[in-house]
């Protein structure tokens, strides 16, 4: 969701905000008491939870001042505002941009933090509760301790709309469980050429897929999203940010509206079909036109042909992006907001959005009309979500965080995106027992590079950044006693005595932005001189490719006894073992064509170029149909 240009959060302010101490504590005890006294607007309608939602948001838009609206359509970063502010300023909303996360990072703290947050914008004169916002794109992967599902390219590959809405059901659940109510996903980009740093979060290439995939909308937001352990979910990001020229992240999509229409529009009318309550913009441009600022698109298309009636939130920073001019500007405002952005994600500029959107008001250059027709789209999803009934943190949820349940779930969402692209002479299963293995590579042993970017922290990490079981230790547990692994990243050690050799390579963690790659496709050096290692002994090799999108090994494939495509699991590296050891057969076929030589990309079914592996290719196991 980010822009690459990314904030930096000192030390100082996360412990500002994010530390508890007793003092905190017994101020936000205050600030609760304070505001569920009764006040002159105890029987107003807009309080009365039995009356229609439609009713009790009219009442309370007329209520509102003009700097009650203007901060309804305000939304700032956690490490950029204070309790304090929300109650001046009217702040309507609060988000954690990639790895903002109060400290220590514990469910608890984060749950303490949201409610510190929440009372202050209850302490307002209308006691309107703030939303908050957190990108839990596979799993709530800004928290220590939660489950990581596989990112989406391989939940694309499952093919199973049930398991993904299971899945956002369980995310749900750990999201609630820190208190927070709005989830920013999940991404339905058609990805369209690999080199885009983003391919990983997109379902798949063909917009059927994503579409199909839209039912993890069904899952977060539950049957109503006055279920307490529901999230408001967010469509992302509208519309055509994986067809960018080159794959260049935030670039610009040069397609003829039929185009448009036709390969990237599909999975947003899905998601609104199943009801997703917010919207978010995309950073790329439309044939040299900002997104962001898009009336034709935002307006007349989402919200008036398709019918959205949720709310449309910017990207991080993106309104600033709209006149191609560094600085929020007035005209980057006054566009964003006529063309049809309801709530401005502006992480450390609120002041002047705030500022700058007042001044466009009473000019006339943006109409009250326009304001109301945004705070109303908010306060609906506010009163639908049931916040000004139960505005604080559900710590009831919290035990599910990380739960075995949950880990279960996501094991099986591992082994069922497994894509097994090569198999010569059946070697793959691996017999549990009685077997000499060799484990070898760079993401073998290693929770951050399994789990990519979007983990703890934006761009995710190396190491034990979380608790997991990584491809190694799934492979151990999942031999007998009377088998033997070795383990050297490096592949240093082997011999021939060993019966095979499982290289566990492929990409390092990264997200947008850093993760594009205009040039070359291939390994690192470092995998590559592993597997000429292992290759070197004697011994038969299978790789198990642990990567955001396909990589251009063509070259190398023929030397391989295997290839299975692990895309990047998430924490339940057991997933992946459960295949190479049969104990769950392959089943996943591949979301994306896989590419023969990065010369050919941007790669695509039907476009007429010869794959190394076609869409929807995926092999099977002796005896499995």
């Amino acid at each position: 969701m980010r822009t690459p240009r990314r904030f930096r959060f000192r030390r100082t302010t996360r412990m500002l905000l994010g530390g508890l101490t007793a003092a905190a504590l017994v101020a936000g005890l205050i600030v609760t008491l304070s505001a569920s006294a009764p006040t002159p607007q105890a029987a107003a309608t807009y309080r009365d939870p039995h009356q229609p939602v439609e009713a009790r948001v009219a009442d309370l838009l007329g209520r509102m001042s003009l700097d009650d609206k203007l901060g309804q359509l305000t939304q700032a970063e956690r490490a950029s505002v204070n309790p304090a502010d929300l109650t001046s300023y009217r702040i309507g909303s609060v988000l954690s941009g990639g790895g903002s996360a109060p400290t220590p990072n514990t469910p608890t703290a984060w749950a303490d933090m949201y409610d510190r947050f929440q009372g202050a914008a209850l302490a307002t004169p209308l006691g309107i509760p703030m939303i908050y916002g957190v990108d839990a794109v596979h799993g709530h992967n800004n928290v220590v301790g939660a489950t990581i599902f596989p990112h989406n390219i391989g939940l694309g590959a499952t093919g199973n709309p049930e398991l993904v809405e299971r899945i956002g059901r369980a995310t749900a659940a750990e999201v609630r469980g820190t208190g927070i109510p709005w989830n920013f996903a999940p991404c339905l980009c058609v990805a369209r050429n690999d080199r885009w740093g983003r391919t990983y979060e997109s379902f798949g290439e063909h917009p059927d897929l994503p579409s199909a995939m839209t039912s993890v909308i069904s899952g977060m937001q539950g049957p109503s999203l006055a279920d307490p352990g529901a999230v408001l979910a967010t469509a992302k990001h509208y519309v055509g940010d994986g067809g960018t020229v080159g794959g260049v992240d935030q670039g610009d999509t040069r397609l003829s509206e039929a185009e448009l229409r036709r390969i990237h529009l599909p999975p947003f009318r899905a998601a609104i079909e199943r009801g997703v309550g917010s919207i978010m913009i995309s950073f790329n441009s439309w044939n040299g036109t900002k997104l962001h600022g898009h009336r034709h698109l935002v307006t007349d298309v989402l919200k008036t042909e398709l019918g959205f009636t949720g709310f449309v939130v910017s990207d991080w920073n993106g309104i600033d992006q709209i006149d191609g001019v560094p600085g929020l500007s007035a005209a980057d405002v006054r566009q964003a907001v006529n063309a049809g952005v309801d709530m401005a994600m502006v992480p450390t500029e609120w002041r002047r959005f705030i500022d700058l959107l007042r001044v466009e008001v009473r000019a006339g250059r943006v109409t009250t009309a326009r304001i109301d027709d945004a705070v109303r789209r908010i306060l609906t999803k506010k009163f639908e979500l049931g916040l000004f009934e139960r505005p604080y943190a559900d710590r009831s949820y919290a035990a599910t965080i990380g739960s075995a349940g949950h880990r279960a779930l996501a094991r099986q969402a591992v082994a069922e995106s497994q894509v097994l692209l090569k198999n010569a002479d059946g070697i793959l299963p691996l017999d549990p027992a009685n077997n000499l293995i060799f484990v070898a590579g760079t993401n073998a042993d290693d929770i951050g590079h399994q789990s990519g970017g979007w983990t703890i922290s934006w761009q995710g990490g190396s190491g034990a950044i979380t608790p997991g079981t990584s491809v190694l230790a799934g492979i151990r547990a999942a031999v007998d006693p009377s088998s033997t692994v070795t383990y050297d990243p490096a592949g240093h050690g082997v011999d021939s005595s060993y019966r095979v050799a499982v290289a566990v390579v492929g990409e390092g963690p990264y997200a947008e932005g850093a993760g594009d790659r205009p040039g070359a496709m291939g390994l690192s050096g470092t995998d590559l001189a592993t597997i000429d290692r292992l290759r070197a002994a004697g011994v038969p090799v299978v790789v198990v490719l642990v990567s955001g999108r396909p990589l251009d090994i063509a070259g190398q494939l023929p030397d391989w006894q295997a290839l299975l495509a692990a895309w990047l699991p998430g924490t339940e590296g057991d997933g992946v073992a459960d295949v190479l050891f049969g104990a769950h057969q392959p089943t996943g076929r591949l979301p994306v064509t896989w590419l023969a030589s990065a010369s050919q990309l941007p790669i695509n079914d039907g476009d007429g170029q010869t794959p190394l592996f076609p869409y929807g290719f995926g092999l099977s196991y002796p005896g499995q149909p």
